[in-house]
């Protein structure tokens, strides 16, 4: 950080954060109307992992093929990757509040799309619809509160959409557990989501666009008034003044069109190191693995050797709201210690805990339970395996072997104990019935494990080192470190790159899983946190408790992680 930058800023914590908006309860109505855009956003991303288990029941072809259920998760992802760059170019045309009202209808037609699908091929469909929704939310959300926000409690108030993508993703897992065992169980699930997104959309009908951008579009009187709601009367001068001296030193620069604007930015000292440092921290988000977690985690649990759909959830709910507390410590404490502490204390975490659960899935998969030739014979010989019977060395074969890449194999669990040798069947319903029949547990994802409570645990500690940091600060420093006429280019390419990662990450998990092994993943996962946190480390600026403009002198000197800066240095390069 820039030690001393601002006096205040020590001081600033998240006490003072509802002390001030108690006092001026118009922040934090601009802060919670603009954040459900984040409850949305968590909403999504969580409900389709429970979703894909009763859709998988639905859709023969959905269990069948891997890809598909890849595709169906990773579709929203791709949508987003177009919406957040679309966001960025609406975002500076027609500004913020525009932005999420459009994210607002998109969010509404996937919805009510996917709730009417009748086949895998239209909730795809509409989960590009909601994935445009989500890029656009994801990156004006945090943008909206940050500008309409005193810059002392900037980080906690930024923090709130933060809270609220973990409070959707905890909401989302309820949802799926009240739907259980209501007809139509995933049509409900995402159907659902249309609601909120009409309700916020109600809400910002009667909210102002950004001051900032009021401002830039020369509309200062509308800005000043805003301004007057949310400074104090002595701030508001200092606030404008600020604001003046920005927007001259932009008009000096002539831009173009869209290419000519990208062209600029590179060219542009600060923005490019605005955007080395915002480009860093989200794909370092995504390749921790975050959304593998997210989207598919009660498939993992069920990895873990929970068969259960219903137990899966339940068990993901925990994860769910550990994440949803991180967020909140993450409100308590970023603006008190810093964006890039947190981010590096929280990387440490996730990388010790990837290498556990690494350790944890390897240690389940070599004491997975043998295959019984008896056990499997008491089905008969039509309801066997063919990918068992056929294997030359079926007599080694292991649970593991039997629902190995494909197999098109299932266990079925010993009669006696979960733990001996079981049977290896065909992956159908009628043999499903039968297994259950006989009051043994049918496994398609995993195998019965004495250590899988604590992948469990250990998933739940990843979310407890995640949240607080690299759960909510990307959002924060890509909000605040470029400039103004370039904060919605900057922030739509950070966004851009952030829903490629998570692409790359959810469309490929399934497929790694399947020759790497859940150990060999996670493992992977943690290779690629350690090469985050160096990114972070070298090219990632403390940006606590500074204005905006006092971010662009900043990166205007030059960034380093040995070079000392603090307040006098900033004023010696504003009086030079």
């Amino acid at each position: 950080m820039v030690d001393g930058a601002i006096s205040r800023a020590d001081k600033t914590e998240f006490t003072e954060c509802w002390k001030t908006s108690w006092k001026t309860p118009y922040i934090m109505k601009l802060a919670l109307s603009a954040g459900m855009g984040g409850l949305l956003f968590g909403y999504d991303t969580g409900v389709i992992s429970g979703a894909l288990l009763y859709i998988r029941e639905d859709f023969d072809d959905v269990d069948r093929k891997t890809w598909l259920q890849e595709t169906i998760v990773s579709m929203a992802v791709a949508g987003a990757i177009i919406g957040a760059a679309l966001g960025g170019w609406i975002n500076d045309k027609y500004g913020r509040k525009v932005s999420i009202m459009a994210a607002d209808v998109l969010f509404f037609i996937g919805a009510i799309v996917m709730a009417f699908a009748p086949s895998a091929g239209v909730i795809i469909l509409g989960r590009i619809f909601v994935g445009f929704g989500v890029g656009m939310a994801s990156m004006t959300s945090p943008l909206y509160i940050s500008e309409a926000s005193p810059h002392r409690i900037r980080g906690a108030l930024v923090s709130t959409n933060g809270f609220l993508i973990t409070g959707g993703q905890f909401l989302s897992y309820l949802i799926n557990l009240a739907f259980v065992h209501v007809n139509g169980t995933w049509r409900w699930m995402l159907g659902i989501a249309g609601l909120p997104a009409l309700i916020q959309f109600i809400l910002m009908m009667s909210l102002p666009e950004s001051p900032r951008w009021l401002y830039r579009n020369g509309k200062e009187d509308e800005a000043k008034a805003i301004l007057e709601k949310i400074y104090s009367a002595e701030e508001v001068e200092d606030e404008i003044q600020a604001l003046r001296t920005s927007v001259e030193q932009e008009n000096n620069e002539q831009i173009g069109g869209i290419f000519s604007q990208l062209k600029s930015a590179w060219k542009n000292d600060v923005v490019r190191r605005g955007l080395y440092a915002g480009i860093t921290v989200q794909v370092a988000q995504q390749f921790v693995g975050i959304n593998t977690v997210m989207y598919y985690s009660p498939t993992i649990i069920q990895f873990a050797g929970f068969a259960s759909n219903k137990t899966a959830l339940a068990l993901s709910l925990i994860t769910s709201g550990l994440n949803a507390i991180g967020s909140i410590v993450s409100m308590c404490f970023v603006d008190r210690y810093g964006r890039r502490k947190l981010m590096i204390v929280s990387m440490i975490g996730i990388i010790s805990c990837l290498v556990v659960l690494s350790v944890v899935f390897f240690q389940a998969s070599v004491t997975a339970p043998k295959i019984s030739p008896t056990e499997t014979a008491y089905f008969g010989a039509n309801s066997t395996c063919q990918a068992y019977t056929g294997a030359p060395d079926s007599s080694s074969w292991g649970c593991m072997s039997c629902l190995g890449k494909d197999t098109d194999c299932a266990y079925c669990s010993a009669s006696d104990s979960l733990y001996n040798a079981g049977a290896c069947l065909a992956a159908n319903d009628v043999v499903r019935g039968a297994c259950r029949a006989a009051n043994r547990t049918w496994y398609t994802n995993g195998c019965p494990s004495k250590v899988g409570f604590l992948a469990v645990i250990f998933l739940g500690l990843y979310i407890i080192v995640y949240s607080p940091g690299m759960g909510t600060v990307p959002w924060i420093v890509n909000s605040e470190i470029y400039p103004l006429k370039y904060r919605g280019l900057g922030g739509g390419i950070a966004a851009v790159s952030n829903w490629s990662s998570n692409l790359i990450v959810s469309e490929t998990f399934l497929t790694l899983t399947e020759h790497l092994g859940s150990s060999g993943t996670f493992l992977l996962f943690a290779g690629f946190s350690l090469v985050g946190l160096v990114f972070i480390f070298f090219l990632v600026p403390e940006t606590k408790g500074l204005q905006f403009e006092e971010v662009e002198k900043m990166l205007e000197k030059g960034y380093s992680p040995f070079k000392k800066k603090n307040k006098k240095s900033l004023e010696t390069s504003d009086n030079s």
